[in-house]
């Protein structure tokens, strides 16, 4: 990886920057930060802390440029060229009666150290004010107006009560966007209203009269805007929370292509139904890729005027993201699929590069130089295996680093002239320590579960005891009445349907009651007997026929209450057993099936309390 090529990574109450793998962060931060970013140029980074925001000097290594006295700053935003910082801050109610609030966002303007502005804004989503590219000018919405202001580097003070330029806005859901380039544009998308049908304009920003391309659509309740690189076309993403033909869980969504010379705007028309999951420009501007349709998805790449050129095999993919010099392609599933990631070579007929697993990947981006590619899992996504990988465009891990927990991390923004463009893709270089200690570990780890044999499951009670002994609850009640001479012990459970008879050590046999109908025939057949031998029967006999009338003493029951209550706890800890082998083999067990396992312990202590032994 060059040396020139950096990373941040913000953790609960510090950041860390990376140059080269080594940490070169001068500051240690103590409270918590909630908000890190590079500037666009790369020559700033800034983070908060609960009483300040630092601003570093990043083209020399990382150097304090500035300390910003401030206190609850949630959220930071850099203008293009890094002039300027705008920060938000908690919204504070001043006055009940009125309804005043305070002045949270604010810009901070870097050369000459002062904040130039503030004003309020009650809701994070929308706040980040819009500069052009050349930082000329820069616009806001209040009251439904967009209101656009001059400005310079020297600027130190802009007053927000005289707009160079204004644009009324009929609806507060209205979304604007500046495009970038030497000549930019505004894009306005106005949703659908009553049986109003949606709209998209595109304004240049010296006429507001006459828009430049205009487009009417229905089914568009919200809209994302994506311009080129060049400022000339833009995709838009309309969709809708609820899809009126009940097919869709994730509603309804349509992309279309406009163009600023008016010379076309279009529906892109997709093959195949389903959400579009993400869609992206190419660095050249001369083309973008799609992903969309219900899982296994397509990926298709279209050329400026939204002509098709490309598809690749359909696949579980959701996100795709090109290189910076536009040499490759990276597809990938991420989310809720299992993280395979696809690199296909642009430039040589979308030949496949490599394929690798990064799993739990939450946040994917391509170095600046276009060569590695950084995949991360980060907190509050996914909560366990928090850390950073760095993967060379071949598919080789070159860098890893853990974390208990990782907010966010991002590349330094880099010009691309300082890195020249790729022919052919270098060989990887030698891996950092990190990777293979880690490679190795998991080889290892595969090596051992494929030797080990898989074994009969044994409770925890019974593990690490190499002595050939009873481990079940059956085997140990039929050893205990082995032991007392009684052989007359149930079949294990599950090896038979037939009703089993159960033992209580100690007490008399329990024969089964017997049916009704088998008692009517047995009466039939004394009877009969009766009739055939009219001797008289002994005061033994007598008895002992009452006995078998009656029952005996145990005929069909228990002889105490005590033994009753061991029978029931007997038959509650070989259900506990059974729940304790499903649990093992890796079945999800209910809340009531878990509270039954804690009791174990309290049945078998209530067991020795009646006299029962194992």
């Amino acid at each position: 990886m060059s040396a020139s090529t950096e990373f941040f990574c913000r953790i609960p109450k510090t950041i860390e920057l990376f140059q080269d793998f080594e940490e070169i962060t001068p500051i240690k931060s103590l409270g918590e930060c909630r908000s890190a970013l590079y500037s666009l140029n790369g020559s700033y980074f800034a983070y908060t802390q609960p009483d300040e925001v630092i601003i570093l000097d990043t083209t020399n290594k990382a150097q304090l440029y500035y300390k910003i006295e401030i206190s609850e700053i949630f959220d930071l935003n850099f203008s293009p060229k890094g002039t300027y910082l705008c920060l938000w801050g908690k919204p504070i109610l001043l006055n009940k009666e009125n309804g005043k609030w305070n002045n949270n966002v604010k810009i901070f303007n870097l050369k000459t150290k002062t904040i130039i502005a503030e004003w309020s804004s009650k809701n994070q989503n929308g706040w980040k004010p819009q500069f052009t590219s050349e930082e000329t000018l820069i616009c806001k919405n209040f009251n439904n107006e967009i209101q656009f202001y001059e400005i310079n580097s020297d600027i130190t003070t802009l007053n927000l009560n005289q707009p160079n330029k204004k644009f009324k806005l009929d609806d507060n859901k209205t979304i604007f966007k500046l495009s970038p380039g030497k000549n930019p544009s505004i894009a306005i998308f106005i949703p659908e209203k009553s049986s109003q049908p949606a709209s998209i304009s595109i304004y240049e920003l010296n006429n507001f009269k006459n828009p430049i391309c205009f487009k009417k659509f229905f089914k568009a309740e919200k809209c994302e805007i994506k311009w080129n690189s060049l400022g000339t076309a833009l995709l838009a993403l309309a969709s809708t929370d609820h899809d009126t033909t009940n097919k869709s869980y994730y509603g309804e969504s349509n992309l279309y292509l406009l163009g600023i010379a008016g010379a076309y705007n279009s529906r892109i028309e997709l093959t195949k139904e389903g959400p579009i999951h993400d869609i992206t420009w190419s660095p050249s501007a001369r083309e973008f890729a799609v992903s969309y349709g219900y899982m296994p998805s397509e990926t298709t790449f279209f050329d400026a005027r939204g002509n098709s050129i490309h598809s690749l095999p359909t696949n579980s993919r959701n996100t795709i993201l090109y290189s910076p010099h536009a040499k490759f392609v990276l597809v990938a599933g991420f989310g809720n699929l299992q993280g395979t990631v696809d690199v296909y070579d642009r430039q040589n007929k979308f030949s496949k590069v490599v394929s690798f697993e990064a799993s739990n990947t939450s946040v994917c981006e391509w170095s600046p130089c276009g060569r590695f590619i950084l995949t991360a899992t980060t907190s509050p996504r996914l909560r366990v295996d928090n850390g950073l990988k760095i993967w060379h465009a071949s598919g080789k891990l070159i860098y890893l680093k853990e974390f208990t927990e990782l907010y966010s991390i991002s590349w330094k923004p880099q010009d691309l002239s300082k890195f020249p463009p790729l022919k052919n893709l270098e060989p990887a270089p030698e891996a950092h320590s990190s990777a293979k200690e880690y490679l190795a570990k998991r080889e290892a780890l595969a090596n051992s579960a494929s030797k080990k044999p898989a074994g009969a499951y044994r409770p925890p009670h019974a593990r690490g005891n190499n002595n050939n002994t009873t481990t079940t609850l059956y085997q140990k009640e039929m050893e205990s009445n082995l032991k007392n001479g009684n052989t007359s012990t149930p079949p294990p459970p599950g090896l038979s349907k037939l009703p089993r008879q159960k033992v209580i050590v100690g007490a008399a046999p329990v024969v089964e009651k017997e049916s009704k109908a088998a008692a009517k025939n047995r009466k039939k057949r004394e009877a009969k007997k009766k009739d055939q031998s009219p001797a008289p029967q002994s005061s033994t006999s007598v008895s002992t026929s009452k006995e078998e009338e009656t029952g005996g003493s145990v005929l069909g029951g228990i002889q105490s209450l005590e033994e009753k209550k061991i029978r029931s706890l007997l038959k509650k800890l070989r259900a506990i057993e059974q729940l304790k082998m499903k649990q093992a083999s890796g079945e999800i067990l209910e809340d009531t099936q878990v509270i039954k396992i804690q009791k174990e312990d309290e049945i078998r202590n209530e067991l020795l309390s009646l006299g029962w032994d194992e």
